[in-house]
């Protein structure tokens, strides 16, 4: 772990086709800008988990503790189906 890595954290349910393409283009795009990252995969079991984790559907991106899309960081919604 790098002190100074940019914290990710991919928050899935099982069987979600598009987590590891995701994982994948967010590791390949750290190394070609050459920023370090922490990632951190986070699997979803329960409603209390998603609330938990500001889970907003699979996956989820958030970046520092942010969700990826600006639009939605604010939204409480959380869900587990």
């Amino acid at each position: 772990m790098v002190d100074d890595a940019v914290k990710v954290k991919v928050v899935y349910t099982e069987g979600c086709a598009n987590t590891l393409p995701t994982i994948q283009r967010i590791e390949s795009m750290a190394m070609e800008l050459g920023v370090a990252i922490e990632l951190t995969r986070v699997l979803i079991h329960t409603q209390p988990e998603a609330e938990a984790h500001r889970f907003l559907g699979s996956p989820t991106v958030q970046i520092n503790g942010l969700d990826l899309d600006p639009v939605i960081r604010d939204k409480q919604s959380f869900g587990f189906t």
